[in-house]
C-alpha cells in the first residue's frame, strides 16, 4: 500500500474517531445527528469507523452543531477519496509482506483477478451507493494489487473459485467476458495457480464460504482473513488457522485440476 493511500485512510480514521468524540461530548446520538446533517445513523456510523467520507455539508454543519469550534473543519481539509476502506487498511498491510496468498470465493471474481471494468461493476454494486469519485479511486486502487504478482521475490498465490462466480454477470456479458479472460491469463504466471470448484459436487468442504490465507515470513506463521456483511477479522491462533488451512486443502482437492479449470475458463467466456 503506498504512503499516500496510507494517509488518506490514516485520515479518515482520525477524522471519525474526532467526530465521535465531539459528538459524545455534546451528548448528540448518530440518529441526532444524522438528521441534522441529512444522513442516515448507519451513514454516520461508518463515516465514524472511517469507512465512508463525509460528503456535501456535512461538515459545515456538524462542526458548529457539535460545538467542534473549527477541529472537525480542520481534519476535513486532510480527507481524499483513496480507494481503501479504513477496516482493509489492516488486511493490506499483511497481504504486502506475505510469502503466500490463498483465496477460496464463492459469488465473484476476487479483487486480484479484476479488471478495471469489472472492478467498476463491483463498487458501483454497493449499498449504500458510493459517490463516483470514491468508485474511481476504488478501481485505482484494487488494480494497483496485481503489482504484488511482479513482486521480487515473488509470492505464491492460488486460488479455488466456485463455478458460479465465474458466471455471475457483473456490468453485463461483454465485462464479464473479459474478466475471465483476464482471469485466463493470470493462470498462466508461474506463481498463479487457480483452479474452479464445480457445481455438481457432492460433498464440499467450502459451505462455511469465503476466506483468504496469508502466509508470512515476519510473523513466521499464518493468517486466515474473513469478511462478512457487517464485520471483519483476522484469525491467528490455533487450532482455528490450522483447521482453514486444512479446509482450503480439502477444497482444492475437490477443485478441478489447473488444467481443467483453465479450459472450463474459456468455455464459459466463449459462450458469453
Amino acid at each position: 500500500m503506498n504512503k499516500e493511500n496510507t494517509g488518506n485512510v490514516g485520515a479518515a480514521k482520525a477524522f471519525g474517531r474526532l467526530l465521535r468524540f465531539y459528538r459524545e461530548q455534546a451528548g448528540v446520538s448518530q440518529e441526532g445527528l444524522g438528521r441534522e446533517t441529512g444522513y442516515s445513523k448507519s451513514q454516520v456510523a461508518m463515516i465514524e469507523r472511517g469507512q465512508r467520507r463525509p460528503k456535501g455539508r456535512f461538515v459545515e454543519i456538524a462542526d458548529p452543531f457539535l460545538g467542534a469550534q473549527g477541529a472537525l473543519l480542520e481534519v476535513a481539509e486532510e480527507l481524499s477519496a483513496s480507494g481503501i476502506a479504513a477496516w482493509f487498511e489492516d488486511y493490506l498491510e499483511e497481504e504486502s509482506k506475505a510469502t503466500g496468498i490463498h483465496k477460496y470465493e464463492t459469488h465473484l471474481i476476487p479483487g486480484l483477478l479484476q479488471t478495471p471494468d469489472y472492478a467498476r461493476a463491483v463498487f458501483e454494486s454497493a449499498v449504500p451507493a458510493l459517490e463516483d469519485d470514491e468508485v474511481e479511486a476504488g478501481v485505482t486502487a484494487r488494480i494497483k494489487r496485481h503489482e504484488l504478482y511482479f513482486r521480487k521475490p515473488s509470492p505464491l498465490v492460488t486460488f479455488v473459485l466456485e463455478k458460479s462466480a465465474l458466471t455471475k454477470p457483473l456490468g453485463g456479458p461483454d465485462v464479464l467476458r473479459k474478466a475471465l479472460e483476464y482471469v485466463r491469463e493470470c493462470a498462466d504466471l508461474r506463481n498463479v495457480t487457480i483452479q474452479v470448484m464445480p457445481d455438481n459436487r457432492w460433498s464440499h468442504a467450502g459451505l462455511s464460504g469465503s476466506f483468504t490465507l496469508l502466509e508470512t515470513e515476519e510473523r513466521r506463521g499464518q493468517l486466515v482473513y474473513v469478511e462478512g456483511q457487517v464485520g471483519r477479522y483476522f484469525l491467528s491462533e490455533q487450532p482455528d488457522v490450522g483447521i482453514v488451512f486444512a479446509r482450503y486443502s480439502a477444497l482444492r482437492a475437490q477443485a478441478l485440476t489447473p488444467e481443467d479449470s483453465a479450459r472450463l475458463i474459456e468455455q464459459v467466456a466463449r459462450r458469453l
